[in-house]
């Protein structure tokens, strides 16, 4: 009888955390790699390497336990997050809290293995993380504080690998914070209808009929970085074939909003996904076969 209740527990825990959707570590993911290959020049530390994925996974995980304790009295009445663990009594607002807390502690320790630099420097991102879930209560621009915190492991993993932040490594971030941005905004276009009947703020809100327009310049500065970023770290061709694929994704994510069909606006929320994995292909690629 114990064992059922323990497994029934891990399970909504797991539903919690999103365990059954990695979209949100992955797109947390590609940033700190790109980031990691381009301050390593293609050769990251193990250890590093190790510390940061699993850290991604934990944080992430921490984040969504927190964000449905924030969003506990609204998500009920939003279509796509009415299911949640926590609104449908499943979990309670204190197992959420126990569960990222549990996370963040774990994700804290693995941290404690690099530099005082970077363990200095998780401290930021643990404030970054916790101010997001709430912060769409009082700023229209929740997607550019969620953009400050998925980024934050960019200048993290610069510190780890090389025991400074450097020019890359802000360069990347402040790209990482504009992808969040413009990938973050096409999430809340799906929930828009819902989140104005709640007086829930959000940049699809602010930007309003330029929703569109704001969402294609964020991410064609984006890839503008991430060229310039590339062409200064001397990477080559293979690079920016993966840049290209990703201009490719992103042309198809701007064609699916511009109807701005929650439907089809979730479809192109998925699709950054396979931008991120396409410039980091690009440059795995490029520092094995073709730079020196």
């Amino acid at each position: 009888m114990q064992s059922v209740f323990f497994k029934d527990r891990l399970t909504q825990y797991a539903k919690l955390v999103r365990a059954d959707n990695p979209i949100g570590a992955l797109l947390l993911l590609w940033p700190m790699l790109w980031a990691l290959w381009i301050v390593s020049e293609g050769q990251p530390a193990l250890a590093v390497l190790v510390v940061f994925i699993v850290g991604t996974f934990l944080m992430r995980s921490a984040g969504c336990a927190i964000n449905d304790y924030a969003d506990r009295d609204i998500d009920g009445s939003v279509a796509r997050s009415k299911n949640r663990p926590i609104v449908s009594g499943r979990v309670t607002p204190n197992e959420a809290l126990m569960v990222a807390a549990v996370l963040a502690l774990l994700s804290f320790l693995l941290v404690m293995l690099m530099n005082p630099l970077t363990v200095a420097m998780s401290f930021v991102g643990v404030v970054l993380a916790a101010v997001y879930p709430f912060s769409k209560r009082v700023t229209y621009w929740p997607q550019l504080v969620l953009g400050l915190a998925f980024g934050w492991a960019v200048p993290m993993v610069s510190a780890a690998q090389t025991g400074t932040v450097g020019y890359v490594g802000w360069v990347v971030y402040l790209a990482a914070i504009l992808w969040a941005l413009a990938y973050d905004t096409i999430y809340a276009m799906v929930d828009r209808d819902d989140d104005l009947k709640l007086g829930v703020k959000s940049t699809a809100i602010w930007f309003g009929s330029y929703d569109v327009i704001a969402v294609a310049t964020t991410l064609i500065c984006v890839l503008l970085i991430m060229a310039l970023t590339g062409l200064s770290a001397s990477l080559g061709s293979l690079y920016f074939v993966g840049l290209g694929v990703g201009a490719v994704v992103v042309i198809r994510q701007l064609w699916l909003i511009r109807s701005r069909d929650p439907t089809d606006c979730y479809k192109a929320f998925l699709l950054s996904n396979y931008m991120g994995l396409a410039i980091f292909i690009g440059l795995l690629l490029d520092y094995l076969l073709t730079t020196n």
